[in-house]
């Protein structure tokens, strides 16, 4: 029997498989997969596989069922594929840090070190670390790149918020929530409506990117917000946003770039984070010790880099510097003028 694809059973198992011969290799495999054109991509990469003579035993993890686990399980999809194209059925104990490495130049020949980074690096480590696989791995030279810190002027968060609402009245929630609270983006997608308290202003975040549970304030802003979420907030263990971290997500915030003018083409989610901070030092008269203490930063030496987004009080004493008097400079100009019409 040729190879086919095998539906879902139902109260056995959500993927669709493949059953069936190709080339004299027998195959009964679960695709892990729950839609039948990704089953279909998967069906069609096992018998190239074949045919090339790599097709991994079944006993084996491969690069593809670590990815296409990774995708079921966390909904993001982002930048997956072409490292899925370009690994396929290889073993996960071939994947290498040399491997990785020449699939970041083969894949993005032109590509910069922050973007080969972004796209290859950063997605293969987190496919294998879902799948189990530990291993510190090394980033491409110079993927840090030079540090900016944008950040947005109220009138144009407020145009973005704006322009959100007209695309989809959740996701305007959903940035100004990331605004004004500073939560990194996985914090505000993971958010469960049992940690929020609307009496108390108060969210509860239980794991954060240093891995300490912390508590957010929600301004009244965030709070006003929050009560005309489309779906309402009496959703006892579901999550506040319906937003994962995959394609679809992105492309709301590139509509709302695009509808909010090109002096916000620079915003990304994390720019609010940036934001946050900045309206904190500026508006509300945070030092770095005060930002460190609102839980969002472990240390100093994480908030310096806004300590440049105020005048600090000592440069404002540049107002006692002696300066000409504006008269002298007038009566000096009216005395030549004097002279030269005599």
């Amino acid at each position: 029997m040729p190879l086919k694809l095998i539906p879902p059973r139902e109260g056995k198992s959500p993927y669709w498989s493949v059953r069936g011969t190709y080339l004299r290799t027998y195959v009964d495999r679960s695709t892990k997969a729950s839609d039948r054109p990704t089953a279909a991509k998967v069906l069609k990469l096992w018998k190239e596989e074949i045919e090339r003579g790599t097709f991994a035993k079944p006993d084996e993890p491969t690069f593809l069922d670590a990815a296409v686990n990774y995708m079921a399980e966390t909904g993001n999809e982002r930048f997956v594929q072409p490292v899925v194209d370009h690994f396929g059925q290889q073993l996960l104990s071939e994947i290498t840090q040399q491997a990785i490495d020449q699939a970041a130049v083969k894949l993005y020949p032109e590509g910069t070190a922050q973007t080969r980074n972004r796209q290859v690096h950063t997605v293969v480590s987190a496919i294998l670390k879902h799948a189990g696989v530990d291993g510190k791995l090394k980033r491409p030279k110079g993927w840090r790149g030079s540090k900016r810190t944008d950040w947005l002027k109220p009138d144009q968060a407020f145009r973005v918020f704006k322009a959100a609402g007209k695309i989809d009245e959740e996701f305007e929630i959903f940035l100004t929530t990331l605004c004004y609270t500073g939560m990194r983006l996985t914090e505000a997608l993971t958010m469960m409506v049992d940690q929020v308290e609307m009496k108390e202003s108060f969210a509860y975040v239980r794991e954060s990117k240093n891995d300490d549970p912390r508590g957010v304030y929600l301004p009244p802003v965030v709070i006003a917000a929050l009560k005309r979420h489309p779906r309402g907030l009496d959703r006892r263990g579901q999550k506040v946003f319906r937003f994962t971290k995959c394609g679809r997500l992105y492309s709301l915030m590139a509509a709302v770039k695009k509808a909010t003018g090109p002096d916000v083409s620079f915003l990304t989610f994390h720019i609010f984070c940036h934001t946050y901070a900045t309206w904190m030092r500026r508006y509300a008269g945070l030092d770095k010790t005060g930002l460190v203490a609102t839980g969002r930063w472990r240390d100093e030496a994480s908030v310096a880099r806004y300590t440049h987004v105020v005048a600090s009080e000592e440069s404002q004493r540049a107002t006692l510097l002696p300066v000409e008097k504006p008269w002298k400079r007038r009566s000096s100009s009216a005395k030549s003028l004097t002279r030269k019409a005599s």
